[in-house]
C-alpha cells in the first residue's frame, strides 16, 4: 500500500480509502451489513494496509458511524487512522436540524464524535487544556449589564472586553449562570469555574485575581460538584461564536 498526503496538508493517508457506508443496519437499505458481517472485510482492508475511512452521520441515520467506531477501535489505535466523516442531511427536528449552518455543523461534529467514539483531539492525545479568560474578562461574574453599564474598574477600561463580548446572547449566559448561582447561594464565579472544571481535557483554568475573594472564589469552585441537570442549563443559552482572541 501506498501511501500520500492528503492534498496540502502534511496528513498522510493510505492511496485507497474504505467508504463504509454499506456497514451499520439494515434499517434503511437492505444490502446494509451490520458489524459481524462487515468485520471480516474491514479487518481485510486493514490488513491490506488501508488506513483511511469514509463515511457520514446520514449512512444508515448514524448506525455507520458507530459501526466505523467499533470496528476501528477493534483494529487500530486512534493514531493509526484517518477517519473522514459528512455532514449536511437532516439528523434531527426542527429548522437547524440540517444543512450547513455554523450552529449544524458544530453540532454534528460533536454527534459524529461520540457516535464514532472518538474524544476530541486534546482528549485524545493527552494535550492539557488550560483555557485562559475562563470568567470571559469578569462578564461571567456580572461587571457589565446588558443595558450597558459598567460596573468595575476594568469594565469600563478593557476595550478588548467589547470586542470578545458583544453578542446580546453572551448576556443570556451570563444571567443563566446568576440564575444557577443564586439557587446554590454561591458567587457566579463559582459556577462559571466549576462549568469549566467540568469539561473533559481541562486541566487547570488560569484565573486573575485583584481581590483576595477572587481566589477564595477559585478555590471554592474546584471543590463545587454542578449536577448535569445544572450544566446542561448553564450550556443551553449559549450561541457560538465567530472564532476571536487569536494570534
Amino acid at each position: 500500500m501506498q501511501y500520500v498526503n492528503l492534498g496540502a496538508s502534511g496528513l498522510r493517508v493510505s492511496r485507497v480509502c474504505l467508504g463504509m457506508m454499506s456497514f451499520g443496519d439494515d434499517s434503511e437499505r437492505p444490502w446494509v451489513l451490520d458489524e459481524a458481517a462487515a468485520e471480516p472485510i474491514v479487518r481485510a482492508a486493514a490488513d491490506g494496509g488501508v488506513t483511511f475511512f469514509d463515511t457520514a452521520d446520514t449512512y444508515s441515520h448514524g448506525a455507520s458511524e458507530i459501526a466505523t467506531g467499533h470496528l476501528l477501535g477493534k483494529l487500530f489505535t486512534r493514531e493509526e487512522v484517518v477517519v473522514a466523516t459528512k455532514v449536511f442531511m437532516p439528523m434531527t427536528p426542527g429548522e437547524n436540524g440540517g444543512g450547513l449552518s455554523h450552529k449544524h455543523v458544530l453540532s454534528a461534529i460533536d454527534a459524529s464524535l461520540e457516535r464514532l467514539g472518538m474524544i476530541p483531539l486534546c482528549v485524545d492525545q493527552g494535550v492539557g487544556v488550560i483555557p485562559w479568560s475562563p470568567l470571559a474578562r469578569g462578564v461571567l461574574t456580572g461587571s457589565r449589564t446588558r443595558e450597558g453599564e459598567r460596573l468595575t474598574k476594568r469594565a469600563d477600561s478593557d476595550q478588548f472586553t467589547d470586542y470578545l463580548y458583544a453578542q446580546p446572547t453572551d448576556f443570556d449566559v451570563v444571567e443563566r449562570v446568576a440564575e444557577v448561582a443564586g439557587q446554590r447561594g454561591v458567587a457566579p464565579a463559582q459556577v462559571a469555574l466549576a462549568w469549566l472544571l467540568h469539561r473533559p481535557g481541562v486541566t487547570a483554568p488560569i484565573f486573575g485575581a485583584t481581590k483576595l475573594g477572587h481566589v477564595q472564589d477559585a478555590l471554592a469552585a474546584e471543590q463545587l460538584e454542578l449536577t448535569d441537570q445544572e450544566l446542561a442549563r448553564l450550556e443551553e443559552p449559549y450561541v457560538p461564536h465567530p472564532v476571536l482572541g487569536h494570534g
